[in-house]
């Protein structure tokens, strides 16, 4: 019978509790900062974007985040675990599983599934890399908010317990790639290596990565010297994949992984990697099943039309871009795991993806074991894809953890 080990969830998510900011920011932003009201929603999913509106007549109770000019729901698919119906509703606190927020409650979820360690995203509130600051005008209250999230994830939600189980991963002024990488710096030097990104900084207003003044240069050089991973989920770029306005939230939740693959293209073909030898990303939910397609076809591009009038100056193939620089994770991709040797068996990490409605929660190893047994892993193979890879990635023996 096939072995899992104690699995290594690089994608999950905490819900960010009530009074995180209220707690930590000083007493003048009391009526300004992130704090949660409960009101009734109406909630709605068009063209591959969320709308949502407060106080609606026979609407469902809402906890709403009210952060400046800001009023943002809870929606139920943020912490969708244990509720029967997954649909695009609203919910509050109370309703929700203690453990998508609470860190007792966490650790007792992640051993009743067969999961050891877990690296959490934000949720609700700051969206999956901290659009939500971004998109404020008062820029000094918004860093403030970026640095008490971090604080929070670092000293409370991965220690005590937690510590060396909850892996923290935190967050950056995505306005200013200075203050971005003075803030990778500071929290490396509190014990995080890991920090979210968006997969397409172009859709949020800010310069792409093929930026000719190379915009994010200073955040990218603060990662690779304090070998800090950057994570990319799918949707921070504000926008999942879709491909008309009356699409149903089906095709979004089928082609999610399109925004990764857009990104891969970018990182690789950009050169970012020629010119930052040791950095190191890794994809959350975007799956890995499409990846052999495109780096055949990158290969096939450079090697056809390699110059630099067609966009492309790189020494080496795109595809030898990919190992010790990229990596992607899965929950049940069966055709990206039979493709592992095209991939490269070592880029492959594994998520839980808890509270979301994409969970394996409770049933992550059944799921594991079916996935790898139906692919034919070894069993070095699986150790690689529950455990290895993402100590590899990560750099997990910092936090003790080395097998």
């Amino acid at each position: 019978m096939t072995k899992i080990p104690r699995i290594i969830s690089v994608d999950d998510h905490v819900v960010e509790p009530p009074d995180l900011w209220t707690s930590r920011l000083p007493s003048k932003y009391a009526d300004r900062c992130p704090r949660v009201e409960r009101d009734s929603a109406g909630f709605n999913f068009e063209g591959g974007v969320f709308s949502y509106e407060k106080v609606v007549k026979n609407g469902s109770p809402c906890d709403w985040w009210l952060y400046d000019d800001l009023i943002y729901p809870f929606p139920k698919l943020s912490a969708a675990v244990g509720f029967e119906n997954l649909d695009v509703e609203p919910v509050t606190f109370d309703e929700i599983r203690p453990g998508s927020w609470k860190q007792a409650d966490r650790l007792a979820d992640m051993d009743a599934n067969h999961v050891d360690v877990s690296i959490c995203f934000p949720n609700v509130l700051p969206r999956f890399c901290g659009q939500t600051f971004l998109e404020r005008e008062d820029k000094d209250l918004a860093l403030l908010c970026v640095k008490a999230y971090n604080d929070w994830m670092i000293d409370e939600w991965c220690e005590g317990e937690g510590k060396g189980r909850l892996i923290p991963l935190t967050l950056i002024p995505l306005w200013d790639p200075v203050a971005a990488a003075e803030e990778v710096h500071r929290c490396a030097n509190k014990g995080s290596f890991a920090v979210a990104f968006s997969e397409n900084p172009y859709h949020l207003g800010l310069p792409s990565v093929h930026d000719a003044n190379h915009f994010c240069d200073p955040f990218f050089t603060a990662c690779q010297e304090t070998e800090t991973v950057i994570c990319m989920h799918i949707g921070s770029s504000s926008k999942m994949p879709s491909t008309s306005p009356d699409a149903p939230f089906s095709v979004s939740s089928t082609i999610t992984f399109a925004n990764a693959m857009g990104s891969m293209c970018d990182y690789i073909l950009s050169g970012i990697f020629v010119r930052f030898p040791e950095l190191r990303i890794a994809y959350a939910e975007g799956q890995v099943g499409w990846m052999p397609y495109v780096i055949e076809r990158m290969d096939k591009i450079w090697e056809e039309r390699g110059d630099a009038s067609f966009g492309i100056d790189l020494p080496n193939p795109p595809s030898s871009y990919i190992n010790n620089h990229i990596w992607g994770c899965i929950f049940d991709d069966e055709i990206g795991l039979k493709n592992r040797d095209i991939i490269g068996m070592n880029q492959i990490c594994f998520e839980v993806d808890f509270p979301h409605a994409d969970t394996t929660f409770p049933n992550t190893l059944k799921v594991a074991t079916k996935i790898c047994e139906e692919a034919g892993l070894s069993e070095d193979e699986i150790y690689r894809l529950m455990r290895g890879n993402a100590i590899d990635c990560f750099g997990l023996e910092r936090f003790g953890i080395t097998v």
